[in-house]
């Protein structure tokens, strides 16, 4: 019987492909939760009274640390169960901040994929990952590069 949510393996990304994972909605209790987890308990995301008095930015937002950890999820659910070996390096850009109710998914397109050359049953992909709200608008950006398995590897 077939198994359904692997991962995508080094052969099913080749530069160029593109591909967006489902939705997720970003709510007070994520937030409350990874600030708590983390002890990011920086006033902007405790305080309401400072944030609203105080912050440029207005309203419940979140850390960009965690849109950037939920967007790794959907990455996980979307391309990486049992095919991912390694995250070895990134880029991230902050655009936007996203805030309790927004809705997020991730946008990617991989910009580099070659064997490696020490383990040839093992790839390494860089994608270029945009987080994006519900409206369009773009939160974050990030490249990371990834060791996946090879289709070969599995097939041995």
């Amino acid at each position: 019987m077939e198994t359904v949510g692997l991962g995508l393996q080094f052969e099913d990304l080749p530069v160029g492909r593109k591909f967006k994972t489902i939705g997720r909605t970003i709510t007070e209790a994520d937030i409350v939760n990874y600030v708590n987890c983390t002890g990011l308990t920086e006033v902007l995301f405790t305080d309401a009274e400072f944030r609203e008095r105080d912050s440029v930015i207005k309203g419940r937002f979140a850390p960009a640390m965690l849109a950037y950890a939920l967007a790794e999820g959907l990455l996980v659910q979307a391309m990486m169960q049992h095919t991912g070996l390694a995250f070895l390096s990134m880029e991230l850009n902050v655009h936007q901040p996203v805030f309790a109710g927004d809705t997020i998914h991730v946008e990617v397109e991989v910009v580099e994929a070659r064997v490696s050359r020490s383990r040839p049953d093992r790839g390494l992909v860089r994608t270029r990952n945009e987080v994006v709200k519900q409206d369009g608008t773009k939160v974050l950006t990030y490249t990371p590069l990834r060791m996946v398995k090879c289709r070969k590897a599995a097939e041995q």
